[in-house]
């Protein structure tokens, strides 16, 4: 999260870096995000079916630290159609390769290290570590229902849990930002 806070690129790369632990979307989705799809009087987005690997309307809760964030790329890339645009063609989404590109040049390896689609796993085993239900976790991640039975049955999309949880999730982030005690994982002795 410190590494992030300090990227150098574009004010664009920079605010979808930022937001990509936040929203912990598929990058696809985060980079093809559209302003018509983000509601700051809800403090949500909703992704179309159409974006969407299991092709179902998804909804993002947005935490404070997102709307701050989208509202500083919206004094940029706000009359256009793509909340993250391409740097070259502004009426095409960002490059699919920019949000590792940029955590390349943070100096990591995006193949051991952190990746941008990373940010889902990380998200999902660390709010598990913190004891979230596993089934708000999963509607978060957009992830569907493993259980015939249930899936036909259960259509609770949990929204005002993972709206809390968004929240305290990017309040967890920012104290790990700020310096938390972060206990470094010897994977030697594993």
């Amino acid at each position: 999260m410190r590494a992030i806070e300090g990227f150098e690129g574009t004010l664009v790369v920079k605010c979808a870096l930022k937001l990509s632990p936040l929203v912990f979307v598929r990058p696809g989705e985060l980079r093809q995000a559209e302003w018509h799809e983000v509601d700051f009087d809800k403090s949500e987005w909703r992704i179309p079916a159409s974006k969407m690997k299991m092709k179902a309307v998804h909804v993002v809760p947005l935490s404070k630290q997102s709307i701050d964030i989208l509202k500083e790329v919206q004094a940029l890339t706000g009359t256009g159609k793509y909340v993250f645009p391409n740097i070259r063609k502004q009426s095409r989404a960002m490059s699919e390769n920019t949000i590792n590109n940029a955590l390349q040049r943070l100096g990591y390896d995006t193949k051991t290290e952190q990746c941008a689609h990373g940010f889902r796993g990380t998200a999902s085993t660390l709010l598990h570590e913190l004891g979230f239900d596993t089934d708000v976790i999963e509607r978060q991640l957009a992830h569907k229902e493993g259980n015939a039975i249930k899936a036909a049955y259960n259509h609770a999309r949990h929204l005002p849990e993972r709206t809390a949880m968004m929240q305290q999730w990017a309040d967890y982030l920012d104290g790990l930002r700020a310096g938390a005690q972060v206990i470094p994982i010897n994977k030697k002795a594993a």
